[in-house]
């Protein structure tokens, strides 16, 4: 295991938790994804907290069961063992649609011996801003934060309040359950419903995972990492989530701490581009539906990113009172880059839609409103693509001429002509466009000295962006430039088999962690320009930077290889299914 993020995800495309390898329940936001946290115990050790079952002296292993998104610890020692399975409930009712409630379930099985359990429940609601007060009621725990706002969760188990509230030693004779809800239940908790629960919600990943096809090479981590992009996305609007976290440090230490909560159009749309492959088409066509609501008129100008709930303003603030992650401040939330101005997002869109039309069948009224999308976003970049911009990194000082962006306006041009083309409502006008923009990036973008594509136009700094050159067809993997490019970015870019994004500062410094998309974009190209034995070589080194449940975050650290930023990171696994499928061809 490689650094501190051992940490297990659960979720029911509402919201999620992270539950770290020793049981404790180190982050929950309720009811939904953004929502206020109630355990945040990830962000400050002392004050966030978190819903630890105590037990010293065992050996504790954890794993997911096979083909679901359920979690399980398992604790050991010579005289006695027992497991303790974690999970949101997600299945279909009666009415066939999702039943999803606000609620987290930990079932405690003894399987050897009698084992003896202490519980360390301490919920700090709405980020523990200040004191959450817990009391005991005649049937539950109910923990209230009642200062500038009103919240409340409640605790139901078959195990006595005052003997969880106190701690006490508790002998494991017979399984034990805890329902962790965010709404007062109508009808009481019991084990028989909490297993009947842990059955329908086993099922419905089975199912799920059964839906997916299986591959002759890297089918569990294709599966877990499919599993996990589905666990990122959020039924109600068909939003996407880049992470499930806030601010955890691309650098220990540092400052690069954002909230990831959000969905962002390149993130979703790359998400969507993956998923696709794999043949689950709701995430498809929810995310489609999301867009257009996201965009109802025609003059409507496209953010990079909104609230899952389809908020425009994502206003941020710093939350001075958490220490942050391993004491790095600041802990923000919400993230001012909503209005960045970035062309890229309108290519990875309309690839997004282009998709969509020719993999799935619409019916004839999305198609017209995805086509006025297309139309306004053509309009867009024909008026856009040669401004400069802050880029796919988001940098905050000054807009550059960044060459992924560039390129991304090649291919909103290009798609959106083959969509006119599946649609019978050819543009050849715009072929005009999509050529004056692929002339301007040859001319400027390309540095005979570096012998690659550099980051903006006139740079010679190196950006591993451009490596989706190929990728999105802009390019032929074969081609002597797109070659040169591979072979100078590992050169300058790879460190021990990971890459940096770029290595100029930006408005923070230079970068000290390795974004972890990256090195699989660079694992990708070296299989596509014919190094394939190379390609798998480093793909499986990579692999093994996983924390042991094969979950990734955002960033790697170069020498410890430690997991940082964000976790888990839907770039990161939509990255990695990507690379896996190379193998599989």
């Amino acid at each position: 295991m490689n650094g501190n993020l051992n940490y297990g995800i659960i979720g029911n495309c509402k919201s999620a938790a992270l539950i770290n390898e020793d049981s404790s329940i180190d982050w929950l936001c309720l009811p939904q994804f953004d929502s206020a946290s109630v355990f945040a115990k990830i962000l400050d050790d002392k004050k966030g907290g978190h819903f630890k079952i105590n037990k010293a002296d065992y050996s504790i292993t954890q794993s997911y069961i096979e083909n679901t998104s359920i979690l399980r610890t398992f604790f050991e020692n010579q005289s006695a063992s027992f497991e303790i399975l974690d999970f949101m409930p997600r299945y279909k009712n009666e009415t066939k649609s999702h039943f999803t409630p606000r609620e987290v379930i930990r079932i405690i099985k003894p399987i050897k011996g009698t084992p003896k359990i202490s519980v360390d429940y301490q919920p700090k609601l709405e980020y523990a801003a200040a004191e959450t007060k817990t009391y005991i009621k005649d049937d539950f725990i109910v923990s209230i934060y009642d200062h500038d706002n009103y919240d409340s969760l409640y605790l139901y188990s078959n195990i006595r309040p005052e003997a969880i509230l106190a701690g006490d030693s508790i002998d494991l004779t017979e399984p034990v359950f805890f329902s962790i809800s965010y709404n007062e239940k109508i009808k009481l908790p019991n084990m028989e419903q909490c297993l009947l629960d842990f059955e329908r919600t086993k099922i419905y990943w089975l199912n799920w995972c059964g839906k997916t096809p299986h591959y002759k090479h890297y089918n569990a981590i294709i599966l877990r990492s499919a599993m996990t992009l589905k666990l990122l996305s959020f039924d109600k609007t068909g939003a996407i989530l880049a992470a499930a976290t806030t601010s955890l440090p691309e650098s220990i230490g540092e400052v690069r701490n954002w909230d990831y909560r959000f969905s962002w159009i390149r993130d979703s749309s790359m998400v969507i581009r993956v998923i696709s492959k794999l043949g689950h088409r709701k995430i498809v066509k929810d995310f489609i539906d999301y867009i257009i609501d996201l965009v109802p008129e025609k003059d409507e100008k496209i953010q990079i990113m909104y609230g899952i709930n389809k908020e425009k303003v994502l206003t941020e603030k710093v939350l001075s009172h958490l220490s942050g992650y391993q004491n790095s401040k600041p802990v923000r939330i919400g993230n001012a880059a909503y209005m960045q101005k970035q062309n890229d997002i309108y290519g990875i869109l309309i690839d997004a839609i282009h998709v969509e039309l020719c993999e799935f069948p619409l019916v004839y009224e999305k198609k017209e409103e995805l086509w006025s999308i297309v139309k306004n976003i053509v309009w867009i970049v024909k008026n856009n693509w040669n401004l400069p911009d802050k880029g796919i990194w988001e940098f905050r000082d000054e807009d550059k001429h960044f060459t992924f962006s560039k390129v991304l306006c090649w291919v909103a041009i290009d798609r959106a002509i083959k969509i006119a083309d599946l649609l019978g409502k050819s543009k050849p006008q715009w072929n005009e466009i999509r050529t004056a923009i692929k002339k301007d990036i040859h001319d400027k973008a390309w540095n005979a000295n570096e012998g690659s594509y550099t980051q903006y136009y006139g740079s010679d700094s190196l950006d591993a962006s451009v490596l989706l050159m190929e990728q999105y067809g802009f390019i032929e993997a074969k081609e002597e430039r797109f070659v040169k490019t591979v072979h100078a970015i590992e050169r300058e870019l790879s460190y021990e088999g990971l890459l940096f994004r770029y290595k100029n500062k930006d408005d923070f410094g230079a970068p000290t962690s390795s974004f972890t998309i990256c090195t699989f974009w660079f694992i990708n190209s070296l299989y596509k320009i014919g190094e394939v034995e190379k390609s798998k070589k480093l793909f499986d080194q990579v692999l093994s930077y996983s924390n042991h449940l094969g979950l990734f975050s955002e960033d790697l650290d170069f020498k410890t290889k430690r997991l940082l930023g964000n976790f888990p990171q839907a770039y990161s696994h939509l990255a990695l299914i990507d690379a896996a499928l190379n193998f599989n061809e």
